[in-house]
């Protein structure tokens, strides 16, 4: 029975802001690696013989997923969207369901797309040790062999061994105090709890239709409901919406007598915050972690990252600093968890630096926010080869494009016209208009927007490509 990767990529995580918003989340950073965690979780199954990979995300992050997958040259990825958050249970159910429609059944690999495992095979060894259990309709979880008395990570305490390097799991437990984490680790009998998982998807369905069968009915619903367009699998949302907000561990693993837990020690980390990605760095002789155009002078035990600009410390220990094209965060390291009251505060404040970051992110290419003020805004614009931007109107700006590289074909009215490097056109307000790459090399320009409203909800499309009409 073929092994199916289905990867959780779903999440909006703020723990890592100012790099990771909940627009641009952890799992699409290039953080331990050149390549993003969802890739490099992805990669972490090519050794294995796996089908193609179902991918678990929401509507916001669709064109995020999908041109990581294209530059990772991965076809053939079936992706899931959720129409809103409703916990792991859910989700996974919608995989299952999707599993048994499309391959009659299949061992779901269950992995969450921001998660670091250094060792590899280690990795693929144990995805081998479980695979006879689960085979065997048996729900497998991987426990993380702990190394340090840990109080973010939930336990697994494992009971009665049932085969080489598999235990029956004896029960789930909620974070501890350090007193009692360190009489975990002291025992060997706990597991940190990692979130990933190994069974038959059509055990996963039965399980669910036993102990959850609101989220079991409510999904299998919203999954006869789905539609098809481009790359994406949306699911019927208002019966989604009706299934119950529920975690598998507590939905399922913690009610079933069917769990096993397989022991993983394989340089594991869910890089939950600035001191957790500091653990895994490389560090310098003085002990710090640098990422960017970065000098140091009298500074030990620090984490610096900057993405734009240099960045220069002089007398720090035990600081964490990041720097981005709009924000910066300076913390002492014991400290990066709050970093998440910085979040809600920017969240009241309806700040865009709590969503977006400059440099946003679209199917057809990126625009990066140059400046702007009271009527006016600057964008730099790429359009990828063979993109098209949508043909849209503007109520309430109009925009002058000067073509800086490529070749931009554009509809300004009822004219179409072919602009090359140095070559500009205006759109005036409530002109229909539309922008193409029709070349070989991305199209670089700048669009300068003028008038009353420049918001990007100002927008009305008549034609679009990527299914946003």
């Amino acid at each position: 029975m073929d092994i199916v990767p289905v990867i959780m990529a779903g999440g909006s995580g703020t723990r890592l802001w100012p790099l990771s918003r909940s627009l641009f989340p952890k799992q699409f950073l290039s953080l331990a690696t050149n390549q993003s965690m969802l890739q490099e979780t992805l990669k972490r199954t090519f050794g294995l013989d796996t089908s193609k990979a179902v991918l678990l995300c929401n509507e916001n992050h669709r064109f995020l997923v999908a041109e990581q997958l294209r530059s990772l040259n991965y076809t053939g990825a079936r992706i899931l969207l959720e129409p809103a958050g409703r916990n792991t249970a859910p989700a996974l159910a919608l995989a299952a369901f999707d599993i048994i429609d499309n391959r009659s059944d299949g061992v779901m690999m269950v992995m969450a797309a921001d998660h670091v495992i250094e060792d590899t095979q280690a990795f693929e060894d144990a995805v081998k040790q479980a695979m006879p259990q689960a085979l065997d309709n048996k729900l497998l979880t991987f426990g993380i062999v702990a190394d340090k008395p840990e109080i973010g990570y939930g336990y697994i305490k494992r009971g009665e061994q049932v085969a080489e390097s598999a235990f029956m799991v004896e029960q789930f437990v909620e974070k501890p105090d350090l007193q009692t984490a360190q009489a975990y680790l002291e025992s060997g009998d706990y597991y940190w709890n990692s979130g990933m998982f190994l069974f038959k998807a059509s055990a996963y369905l039965a399980e669910l239709k036993k102990h959850a069968p609101a989220i079991y009915k409510a999904c299998e619903r919203a999954y006869q409901e789905k539609t098809e367009d481009l790359d994406f699998v949306r699911a019927g949302k208002e019966s989604f919406l009706s299934s119950p907000d529920d975690s598998i561990d507590y939905a399922i693993m913690e009610q079933t007598s069917n769990a096993v837990v397989i022991p993983l020690d394989a340089g594991w980390s869910d890089i939950g915050s600035w001191s957790a990605l500091w653990d895994i760095d490389a560090k310098d002789s003085n002990n710090n972690a640098i990422n960017g155009d970065v000098i140091l002078h009298d500074t030990q035990n620090s984490l610096v990252h900057s993405t734009n600009r240099l960045v220069t410390t002089v007398g720090l220990n035990n600081i964490v600093i990041v720097e981005t094209k709009d924000a910066i965060l300076v913390a002492e390291k014991d400290k990066v968890q709050d970093v998440k009251h910085i979040v809600k505060a920017l969240k009241s404040k309806s700040r865009s630096e709590a969503s977006n970051h400059r440099e946003v992110y679209r199917p057809w290419g990126k625009y990066d926010s140059i400046d702007s003020g009271g009527r006016y805004q600057v964008k730099r614009i790429t359009v990828k080869p063979g993109a098209k931007l949508s043909v849209q109107m503007h109520h309430h700006r109009a925009e002058h494009w000067i073509v800086v590289s490529g070749t931009a074909k554009v509809t300004n009215g009822d004219k179409d016209i072919l602009l090359t490097e140095n070559q500009s056109t205006y759109i005036p307000v409530g002109v229909i208009h539309a922008l193409e790459n029709p070349g070989k090399v991305d199209l670089e320009l700048i669009e300068v927007q003028s008038g009353s409203y420049l918001g990007e909800d100002d927008i009305v499309r008549f034609e679009d490509r990527y299914g946003r009409v």
